[in-house]
């Protein structure tokens, strides 16, 4: 399927349901194999690989500040491509990262007959790994939301349904995937049977996205003058919506990703009970999918913004009510679910707000970078992912923590802080900066377009 290239008005494209569930299925396809890493491989290095836990810290720190960077260099080389084929301007890279990616997934997880020394550096080898090929694959999938439509309400939908897409993937990765490792005596064979699995199934979903989305505003650049690259990393200081997003992701998307990291600890050591994980995670993500079908019902009442502050007014009330009254599995999934349902409204709608902040751009700037702003904001959430992967390994490491024993007093403490309080903490600290900092309205973004439409009229003149 060609990409079309839009030169001049900015027409708003009304999407099929057919591609939005396409595009949507992409994320499931992705997060298979990113969840797998987030939520499962710390536990993998301390628990199988025999890492000391801020060792296995250290190398999500180090290896996800690598991906940052990689965002950047990749979102640069996508963004200022010349010669745009039939496939696309984004697609290709979806297309041909897939199977490397799956593959690279798979190896992860491996328990190679090393010494300590080398089993560190062989973590440090294949997370690095995973993440470049992720960012080639995933930077152009995110991307894709300006050159598939510029319609405020479609990019909202579109959005949702990355966002159902991602926590489907969250969903099902977090009620099957520690079953079927425990199916197996020896911890590496089930993780390795587990990840292989879900590897092979998201090969399938990107292929099956891949082939039913469509690029229809994509801007065919000019030949690049000499310090235009320059110019664009520069014009990004100048996007206020698109810095204030990626500091607000900073909290909330290390918040996230560390309570699904943990989640895994608290169930085991303070619950004493593993097999609640896929349980909790059954309720909770099903609440999720909740929270993403009302989104843009509540975002057409309140708009983007309000219903962002919103989810995450949510969210602090509900982990704030579980660090106090959740003293068994019953409560502690009720709660569960009262939190993921309100972080679904923020994970609904970053994808829309970093589309909005493409058009601002170009409006403020005078240049259009899709690859280059997606990057940027991808880059803070590579930081907040290090920090998900590296606060957790610390703050256990600090209080005790005995890879498969009974824990302290202090290192329960510990977890069920990492569990509700840093989580709580950090979306109070978003609605504050949202509420102040963030001017992007939805009727701003309107006559955003209304203006860029006029300047591409008068410039084909």
């Amino acid at each position: 399927m060609a990409g079309s290239v839009q030169k001049n008005t900015i027409i708003p494209q009304k999407l099929t349901l057919k591609e939005k569930f396409s595009y949507g299925t992409g994320d499931i396809g992705f997060g298979f194999m990113f969840d797998l890493g987030q939520i499962y491989l710390l536990k993998f290095y301390t628990d199988v690989l025999g890492l000391p836990v801020a060792v296995a810290g250290l190398v999500f720190l180090v290896t996800k500040i690598w991906d940052a960077f990689a965002d950047i260099s990749i979102g640069t080389w996508i963004d200022n491509r010349k010669k745009i084929g039939p496939k696309g301007k984004f697609r290709p890279f979806i297309l041909y990262a897939t199977i490397p990616l799956a593959i690279i997934t798979i190896i992860s997880f491996i328990t190679p007959s090393f010494t300590i020394t080398g089993k560190i550096i062989w973590a440090y080898v294949t997370y690095m790994a995973f993440g470049s090929i992720y960012s080639v694959g995933n930077i152009a999938f995110g991307s894709m939301i300006p050159a598939m439509t510029t319609d405020p309400n479609e990019r909202t939908q579109l959005a949702s349904f990355r966002q159902a897409g991602s926590n489907m993937a969250l969903f099902i990765t977090t009620i099957a995937f520690m079953p079927i490792v425990m199916l197996f005596s020896n911890k590496s064979t089930g993780y390795m049977v587990a990840v292989s699995i879900f590897a092979i199934l998201g090969v399938l979903l990107q292929i099956y996205c891949y082939s039913n989305i469509k690029e229809r505003n994509v801007v065919q650049k000019p030949k690049i003058a000499k310090g235009s690259i320059l110019k664009s990393y520069k014009g990004l200081f100048k996007n206020t919506p698109l810095l204030i997003l990626c500091l607000v992701n900073l909290f909330t998307f290390s918040a996230f990703n560390v309570k699904l990291a943990v989640q895994v600890y608290y169930c085991q050591y303070v619950l004493k009970n593993i097999s609640i994980v896929p349980y909790m995670g059954f309720f909770s993500i099903g609440c999720v999918f909740i929270g993403c079908a009302l989104v843009p019902t509540i975002v057409k009442k309140i708009g983007k913004r309000h219903t962002y502050m919103l989810g995450c007014a949510i969210w602090a009330f509900g982990d704030i009510l579980a660090f106090i009254f959740a003293k068994d599995a019953v409560v502690f999934i009720a709660f569960a679910c009262f939190a993921f349902f309100g972080s679904s409204f923020v994970n609904s709608l970053n994808w829309a707000l970093v589309s909005d902040a493409v058009e601002y751009g170009e409006w403020k700037t005078g240049t259009r970078s899709e690859g280059v702003v997606y990057s940027f904001f991808t880059f803070f959430r590579k930081l907040a992912q290090a920090v998900a992967g590296f606060i957790p390994a610390m703050v256990l490491a600090a209080v005790g923590y005995v890879p498969n024993a009974v824990q302290s007093v202090k290192a329960i403490s510990g977890i069920r802080g990492l569990m509700f309080i840093y989580p709580s903490v950090l979306a109070i600290a978003t609605i504050v900066v949202m509420g102040f900092f963030y001017k992007l309205t939805d009727d701003k973004y309107r006559e955003i377009i209304v203006d860029l439409n006029e300047r591409r009229n008068t410039t084909a003149l």
